[in-house]
């Protein structure tokens, strides 16, 4: 019997940030770490006393040693992880010169990750965990991908098992038209879905919070973030004319850099509900890991100080 609460399935790649805030194009002086929308949320899982395991594929080269390396760190078990010989581990870099804030370019078209097909969920031991989660990035990466994404939600419905999805729309991989039928159906597939307000408008064309529960229906959990203002919770069954939902602000932080803070939210809100927290609690909670990740210019920021009592495997603390 597999000991995992969460499963995690996603891409996972090496960062390259300047340092000092230098241009991508000037800078001299860079530093190299991991980052992938999926494996941050293992991570954050991790350092709050779940137990997660991360799946994915990386390339059979350093690259992929080092993604590894980096995802087990905070105890997150990387076992179903598969090397390709004859595909890359992707690669991101940051600008944070450009004026509207830090940039990405990526370098991850048929990286090992974007040949995930749905074959490989056999490898998985899906029916076991408590929930499973994954991003929008995923569906994004490729055909296979997408189907793999949809699979992955299928099967662990028919297993009675948590879903939990992060929209995570970004741009630079596919058009708003490409992606609005596609985050929506994995949205309505979900127990849990996370959005931000203004990449829901992007996408979806909506304009509120309520609109963007609206859209997605009444049968699941809704988290809107609105960024430095606060995230508001629909829980399944709040619709027009009944209760509204609930809404923590966010905390004041000093940020250092925005990207990640999105994961980190979604890993302190999916540890509450996995401990039954009321949903005030799961989204302060969501807030606390954030700060982590924005004080941070890396991905991941240590945040075991938060961590709790582990849950067995009835779901309980021990």
């Amino acid at each position: 019997m597999s000991d995992h609460e969460v499963l995690c399935l996603g891409e996972a790649m090496v960062l390259v940030t300047p340092r000092q805030g230098e241009p991508l194009a000037t800078a001299r002086d860079a530093t190299v770490s991991v980052a992938g929308a999926e494996s941050n949320v293992a991570q954050y899982l991790a350092d709050l006393g779940h137990r997660v395991a991360w799946a994915s594929r990386v390339g059979r080269d350093p690259l992929g040693d080092r993604v590894l390396t980096a995802v087990a760190r905070p105890g997150v078990d990387v076992r179903y992880v598969e090397r390709d010989p004859a595909a890359p581990t992707a690669v991101y870099f940051k600008d944070p010169s450009c004026a509207d804030g830090t940039q990405v370019h990526y370098y991850r078209t048929g990286s090992a990750a974007s040949r995930l097909t749905p074959a490989y969920l056999d490898t998985l031991p899906i029916a076991r965990a408590r929930l499973v989660h994954l991003s929008g990035v995923t569906a994004a990466l490729s055909a296979g991908c997408a189907r793999t994404a949809t699979a992955l939600f299928d099967r662990a419905r028919e297993a009675g098992v948590l879903r939990s999805f992060d929209v995570n729309y970004r741009p630079a991989l596919w058009s708003t038209s490409d992606a609005s039928a596609p985050l929506l159906t994995l949205a309505r597939q979900a127990d849990a879905v996370f959005v931000g307000l203004d990449e829901a408008a992007r996408v979806w064309g909506t304009t509120t919070a309520e609109d963007v529960r609206d859209l997605i229906g009444p049968c699941v959990s809704v988290v809107v973030k609105n960024a430095d203002v606060g995230a508001v919770l629909f829980e399944p069954g709040t619709s027009p004319g009944t209760r509204p939902g609930t809404f923590v602000p966010a905390e004041p932080v000093d940020v250092v850099e925005p990207v990640g803070a999105g994961d980190a939210f979604a890993a302190g809100y999916l540890s509450a509900w996995l401990r039954d927290e009321p949903p005030a609690e799961r989204l302060r909670l969501g807030h606390r890991v954030a700060a982590f990740a924005l004080g941070s210019v890396e991905d991941h920021a240590d945040a075991t100080s938060l961590r709790r009592p582990a849950l067995g495997l009835d779901g309980t603390a021990r």
